[in-house]
């Protein structure tokens, strides 16, 4: 999920935002502020120009989180992806994806809050990363209340909290650096992840940190689980927040790095799912390896040759044969899958922005779907919540409906609420308890 971007504050001349502390924001009109694509004096508001207009704010990210949380929707109450069909295909498109998007958008609201294309220092920056670790610990009160709730789905925020402060020491980085950073961990993370999981097998996690965690097994347990082996491990899920900083520490608002972007996108997918696919189908010995694990339902993979489905979906893939890292299904963790969900990561966004800035004229019938965008962590939580509550983690097989009625009622409810309040429920509480961050010096 992407939690760190909170509603601008238009400044100045040129009509940029504040600090640039979550640009890209938009919500449905309220008598507070001019609805979005509403003429005003600084700067047009007419159709798309061949460079859109600095000032003008990112409203496309507001799109890009909106898909992500349908796509969140569609992977946690959607039918499973093996019912087949375009249905089946378009669920199976959700699974890892979705929450590849949201990690990326949470690094590029990372960098809009330290300073946009200039990383912020000196007092500034200081109190921008007690901003984030004071987020962290939110993040990781609703996540102990989730799981104490009962959550029928693993929780993210926890792990969100660890990739915030994993990311404070690039914060300084300039948008080439961090571009650099993410190719590196993209490929070195997973190697990394696979070797140490490899090593520690023959133990449990408690046994092989209890040694010198100074709060002991449990401790050393938590860690390697938000590290290595949980659901959304850090070590194979910092190349997306990464990839987010470097995208919000270049110019998103110049055409010539949209068209790179556009480019680079839909390489980078058909990299990675491309050559997984190419490899495992056409290397028999590796097909061999990964089947005879045991853990292939069946004993043997589809036609997706370990790309669209290996029936192996636990966020990293078994450590009995390094052939495991060829495959690039959702959740594998491996360097190809990373590597594609990075690619539709990035297309995404800029699909968003451009469809955006194309649709100016006609933006109020999307701000009820923006304005899911703007509160993006209430929509979790409130998911999780209407899971437990009406049971449908006890459903066998969801109907697609029930997406639908998801999808409907929090862009009712972001719609409604928008009209009203400037921030989402959990939007406001994460503003406020940053706000002591103001007191560093």
């Amino acid at each position: 999920m992407s939690l760190l971007a909170p509603r601008p504050e238009p400044t100045g001349a040129t009509g940029t935002v504040a600090g640039a502390a979550g640009a890209g924001t938009a919500a449905v009109p309220s008598p507070r502020r001019p609805p979005a694509g509403t003429p005003s004096p600084e700067g047009p508001s007419g159709g798309p120009s061949p460079r859109p207009a600095t000032g003008h704010r990112l409203i496309g990210l507001d799109l890009a989180r909106a898909l992500a949380v349908f796509g969140m929707f569609a992977a946690h109450v959607g039918p499973d992806p093996s019912v087949g069909g375009p249905v089946g295909a378009a669920m199976e498109l959700s699974h890892g994806r979705a929450s590849a998007l949201f990690a990326t958008l949470a690094g590029l609201s990372l960098a809009l809050m330290t300073g946009r294309r200039e990383p912020k220092a000196g007092l500034e920056r200081r109190q921008a990363m007690a901003r984030i670790v004071l987020r962290a610990a939110v993040l990781l009160a609703l996540a102990g209340a989730l799981a104490a709730y009962g959550s029928p789905v693993d929780v993210i925020l926890s792990y969100y909290a660890v990739y915030f402060l994993l990311a404070l020491p690039f914060l300084r980085l300039r948008a080439r650096a961090l571009a650099v950073a993410a190719a590196v961990w993209a490929v070195g993370g997973p190697l990394l992840s696979f070797g140490a999981r490899a090593l520690v097998g023959h133990g449990t996690w408690a046994e092989a940190l209890g040694s010198w965690v100074p709060l002991g097994p449990t401790v050393g347990d938590a860690l390697l689980t938000v590290l290595l082996s949980g659901s959304y491990p850090a070590m194979t899920w910092m190349p997306f927040v990464l990839t987010g900083l470097a995208l919000g520490r270049a110019d998103l608002t110049a055409a010539r790095l949209r068209r790179r972007l556009a480019v680079a996108g839909p390489a980078l997918a058909v990299t990675g799912y491309g050559l997984s696919w190419l490899i495992v189908r056409a290397w028999d010995g590796a097909r061999a390896a990964i089947e005879s694990g045991g853990h292939v339902p069946g004993g043997r993979l589809g036609r997706g040759a370990g790309v669209w489905e290996t029936g192996f979906e636990q966020s990293v893939v078994p450590t009995d044969t390094p052939a495991w890292l060829l495959v690039a299904s959702p959740h594998s963790g491996t360097p190809f899958e990373v590597i594609g969900n990075m690619g539709v990561a990035v297309t995404l966004i800029v699909a968003a922005l451009a469809a955006t800035d194309a649709l100016r004229r006609g933006r109020r019938l999307l701000a009820p779907v923006l304005a899911v965008g703007t509160m993006s962590l209430t929509a979790y939580v409130g998911h999780i919540v209407a899971i437990r509550a009406f049971g449908i983690d006890r459903w066998v097989q969801p109907p697609l409906y029930v997406v639908a009625l998801f999808a409907a009622g929090a862009t009712a409810f972001a719609a409604l609420w928008s009209r009203r309040f400037r921030h989402g429920p959990l939007e406001g509480l994460l503003r406020a308890a940053t706000k002591p961050a103001r007191f560093v010096r």
